[in-house]
């Protein structure tokens, strides 16, 4: 119950429910994107920081490298299980979509962690920034070989190389990485100095962008209406699916509380901005509204309002 009364959770709900209202209340996007930026950047800070004081351990190598097999594994299954009710192009947006992750989920729950008292390593910013892009490219490779197949088809392959750059130099991406330096060289000293900006303000606008989110993801329903039935099903049980198998593989390497919440998390979540903006150029094919009416008006509100606390419930009792 705790969480969901949240201010943050409440502040979400309160998003969702003035976008169904049909509220003219609208968080400007120069504003909505300063926010996203911000948090990237807190969590950053925050993850170099606790990196400074931990080292590279054995737990943060596992940890990291479990976070890198699911960013694999997931758009795998998600493929294997749409292409056989979708066209291939479709199915492999759509693993893409649900293979990355969505950065404002982890966030939430590394806040659920925080007011329940739950440690985690900060590290796990860097499993996040890892899980972006494995399935964006995998997905690409996909629907190459899906056109290839195809003689007809008038679309040029995508470029490999032109999708890596664009993953990997993506401005939140690198803002989060840059941040995580910042903080690791910067260690103790730093962190009392950035204390102010990085911990104090942070709840107040996660709150605000959340609001903004709650928004987004009432209008993001709405799309649904156009996609295929088997799309929304997915929607609603691949993040649970996704979680128990992550939940499996950190009980197996014996990871913490925490990180295997986060962990849960991670995979359950799918990517709403990073994803869609590379998939508009990568597979002009495939309708956006697709794959954005899912994430976002399904899996995120889904996750954000039961998946964090099911998921921790879930970790509690098995590990």
């Amino acid at each position: 119950m705790n969480t969901f009364l949240d201010p943050a959770i409440l502040f979400f709900v309160f998003g969702v429910f003035a976008g169904f209202a049909k509220s003219n209340l609208e968080i400007p996007s120069q504003i909505s994107r300063f926010l996203s930026l911000y948090l990237l950047m807190a969590l950053g800070l925050k993850g170099g920081f606790a990196l400074n004081q931990s080292g590279i351990t054995t737990e943060v190598s596992l940890a990291l490298g479990i976070a890198i097999f699911l960013a694999v594994l997931v758009p795998l299954i998600a493929y294997f299980v749409l292409s056989r009710k979708l066209n291939k192009l479709d199915a492999a947006a759509i693993a893409a979509t649900y293979g990355s992750i969505s950065a404002v989920t982890f966030i939430t729950a590394t806040q659920t962690l925080d007011q329940n008292g739950i440690h985690y390593g900060g590290y796990m910013a860097a499993a996040m920034a890892l899980m972006e892009s494995p399935a964006i490219i995998l997905a690409i490779v996909l629907a190459n070989k899906a056109r290839t197949s195809h003689s007809a088809s008038t679309m040029p392959k995508t470029k490999i190389g032109k999708i890596l750059h664009e993953s990997f130099t993506d401005g939140g991406q690198i803002l989060l990485l840059g941040s995580m330096l910042v903080g690791y060289l910067s260690g103790e000293t730093g962190h009392k100095l950035m204390a102010p900006f990085s911990i104090d303000l942070f709840k107040g606008l996660l709150s605000f962008f959340l609001l903004d989110m709650g928004l987004q993801a009432s209008r993001s329903f709405e799309q649904l209406n156009d996609t295929p039935k088997i799309t929304v099903l997915y929607g609603l049980v691949a993040p649970l699916v996704h979680a128990l198998i992550a939940l499996v593989l950190a009980k197996v390497f014996s990871l913490g509380l925490g990180e295997t919440i986060l962990l849960m998390v991670l995979a359950a979540s799918a990517s709403y901005i990073a994803v869609p903006a590379v998939l508009r150029h990568a597979l002009p094919e495939v309708k956006p509204a697709l794959y954005m009416g899912m994430s976002l008006g399904v899996t995120f509100p889904l996750n954000i309002l039961i998946g964090i606390p099911l998921y921790m419930e879930l970790a509690k009792h098995f590990l």
